[in-house]
């Protein structure tokens, strides 16, 4: 595959070729990744990309046939080419767990390296994180709303090819259940699902042709759809071609909620009552909690978690906030000026917990900038109601393959599930509101 080297903004090697000229480029830094505002009625969000981010910066490399894109482009000179051609990240980078919850200022990810190393990470460590995060906010939404009940992706039609393998997989992050797409479950051994569209069903000459079609090539324990024409008349056929061990029955269009209660008595009156009922349609967390007193087992979303259910990306930006000065000293630096204002120096961030194991705060730590990196991986919160939330990611350029793979994206759905879990009651309301968990700070010493 392409090094994903060039999915980047010109600028950040235009400032790479000045800070080479000036020296300022092997100045050691800490970049922070966090976002100053949750989508609006959003009470939470869900960092998910994290994984993706690690198998990409473990590629990036400028290739030869990018360097000469580059130099025929006239993008940057010799000399910056001659860096890229060699560059290689060999910082740290720590965050919050896959799956962690986060709220306004949590500073998900912290990136540490020179200058030159860094600056060129910013526009891919964003275009993954507000991406994966925005889908796994939503997915999340929805999958509490659904509680028990799975939720089943299938948007990849509503989305860029590469996207909606992106989003497959920040949707099981956020607990969905399976993927309608292919390649994301290749890539990440998520389980795939789907049977049938209605165009199945039109191609054949009758309802009960196409549905005999299917049980033979399928099994009776596939899913039927059963409203391409009369929804009752559809149900009947189906039990007749599949018989009372009827895997499922899919129900796309009109009321659902009514369709549902009346395909159920169907079902049970035929003796199918172990058949299960589908819905799809358009679904959103708005719709999932208005069928939550159907006999609806299984939920199909598409488009509203591919794009983030009306919030398509968090807002997050990546902000220098310590850099060396001449005498080799980590010092606090921050923008200012505007709206657009950011906290200087390098942060830590914790949970405090209630008696119940409830969050109550979310904190950033603050303090000098060894005792902040040496509290966020070695000492450790002195309080028993805190929870650390920074994780290793990246040691002296080296990926912790942990958090990568299939095997990343269960760990991230589990730290998802729990970290939610955590959250106070009213979280999970769909409501607009605040963020659940307030900001606060924690000084050290």
């Amino acid at each position: 595959m392409t090094s994903p080297a060039l999915l980047t903004d010109r600028y950040e090697l235009t400032m790479l070729q000045a800070a080479l000229a000036d020296g300022t480029a092997r100045r050691r830094c800490v970049f922070e990744v966090f976002t100053r505002r949750l989508p609006p009625g959003r009470r939470y969000g869900v960092v998910a990309g994290t994984g993706r981010l690690l198998e990409e910066l473990d590629r990036f490399r400028f290739e030869a046939d990018q360097i000469d894109w580059l130099r025929a482009e006239g993008v940057v000179d010799e000399a910056t080419l001659e860096f890229l051609a060699g560059y290689r990240f060999g910082g740290s980078v720590v965050g919050y767990a896959e799956g962690e919850t986060f709220f306004p200022s949590s500073p998900v990810l912290v990136v540490e390296g020179t200058f030159a190393e860094s600056v060129l990470l910013e526009t891919l460590v964003l275009s993954i994180l507000n991406h994966d995060s925005a889908v796994a906010s939503a997915a999340s939404r929805m999958t509490s709303a659904a509680v028990d009940r799975p939720c089943l992706e299938m948007g990849a039609r509503r989305a860029h090819e590469e996207a909606a393998v992106a989003a497959a997989r920040a949707a099981a992050v956020a607990g969905f259940a399976g993927t309608s797409n292919l390649e994301a479950g290749r890539r990440y051994g998520l389980p795939t699902i789907g049977t049938a569209a209605h165009a199945f069903t039109l191609v054949h000459d009758d309802e009960r042709s196409a549905f005999a079609s299917q049980v033979a090539a399928l099994g009776p324990g596939t899913t039927l759809l059963v409203d391409t024409y009369d929804v009752r008349r559809g149900v009947e056929l189906a039990l007749e071609a599949a018989g009372t061990g009827l895997g499922s029955v899919r129900l796309d269009s009109g009321d659902l909620a009514g369709l549902a209660h009346e395909v159920r008595r169907q079902l049970d009156d035929a003796g199918a009552t172990g058949t299960r009922i589908v819905v799809t349609s358009d679904l959103d967390e708005y719709a999932i909690a208005a069928l939550a007193v159907a006999p609806v087992d299984v939920y199909g979303v598409g488009t509203s978690v591919v794009t983030g259910s009306g919030a398509p990306t968090c807002g997050m930006v990546y902000k220098l906030v310590a850099r060396e000065d001449a005498a080799g000293v980590m010092q606090p630096v921050a923008k200012a000026s505007t709206a657009k204002t950011s906290v200087g120096g390098r942060k830590a961030a914790a949970r405090r917990l209630g008696p119940d194991g409830r969050a109550v705060e979310e904190l950033l730590v603050v303090g000098d900038d060894d005792a902040v990196r040496a509290w966020s991986l070695d000492a450790g919160p002195a309080q028993d109601d805190l929870r650390p939330l920074h994780v290793r990611l990246v040691s002296d350029g080296v990926v912790d393959e942990r958090w990568t793979g299939a095997d990343g994206v269960r760990t991230a759905a589990r730290r998802h599930h729990a970290s939610r879990d955590e959250l106070p009651r009213g979280a999970r309301r769909l409501s607009a509101d605040e963020a659940s968990v307030p900001t606060g700070t924690l000084a050290l010493g």
